[in-house]
């Protein structure tokens, strides 16, 4: 199966939940990652569940918190 990751084409075996994606891109901070999975939102707590198919686009967002000091 193929799918593209933050604009690149990845190919895999087989089917990769969310939570698996985020491993095997060795993501740092995880936990500060929003994933958006063909144009939806993906909340943390389906990031086990949530199986990633063929052709699907994903893209992982990180939100930075900034101002004027």
């Amino acid at each position: 199966m193929t799918i593209k990751v933050n604009g690149k084409d990845l190919n895999f075996q087989d089917s990769i939940t969310v939570i698996e994606l985020l491993k095997h891109q060795k993501v740092k901070m995880p936990d500060y990652v929003t994933v958006q999975l063909n144009d939806k939102i993906i909340p943390k707590e389906e990031f086990g569940t949530i199986v990633v198919k063929d052709n699907d686009i994903v893209e992982f967002l990180y939100f930075m918190g900034g101002g004027i000091s």
